[in-house]
C-alpha cells in the first residue's frame, strides 16, 4: 500500500491536505481518533509516534480498549447483476456466496503486498 505508514506496529493512512499544505496521517484500527500532521515524511513519522503514544496513554489512564473491535460481519451494496453473477460463480464452485467474497477479499489483500 503506497499511502500507508507503519508506526510502532500500527498502520496509518497518509494523505496530502491541500487546504493546509501538509501531510495528514490517520491511524486505522484504533478505537478513536489519533491523527497527525507535518510538512515532510520524517516529521510526519515523529508526529505519528507522539500522537499514538498520547492516544495509548489516554486509553490506559481511562481503562479504554485502544483497538477497534471487528465482528467479522459487514454489509455491502453491489449492483444486482454483479450479485447474480457472484451467486452463480459461488454455486458453480460449490461454495457459499460468503466464502466467494472472503476469497476475493483475501486475494485482493494479498495482491497489494
Amino acid at each position: 500500500m503506497n499511502n500507508t505508514m507503519k508506526i510502532d506496529g500500527h498502520m496509518a493512512v497518509i494523505q496530502y491536505d491541500p487546504e493546509i499544505d501538509m501531510l495528514r496521517g490517520e491511524f486505522i484500527g484504533l478505537n478513536g481518533g489519533a491523527d497527525f500532521y507535518a510538512k515532510d515524511l520524517d516529521a510526519l513519522r515523529k508526529e505519528g509516534e507522539t500522537s499514538l503514544r498520547v492516544f495509548l496513554q489516554t486509553c490506559k489512564a481511562h481503562q479504554i480498549e485502544p483497538m477497534k473491535a471487528f465482528s467479522g460481519k459487514f454489509q455491502t451494496r453491489i449492483p444486482p447483476k454483479i450479485h447474480a453473477q457472484a451467486a452463480e460463480a459461488a454455486a458453480a464452485r460449490g461454495v457459499s456466496l460468503n466464502n466467494l467474497v472472503q476469497e476475493a477479499i483475501e486475494h485482493e489483500l494479498n495482491a497489494g503486498i
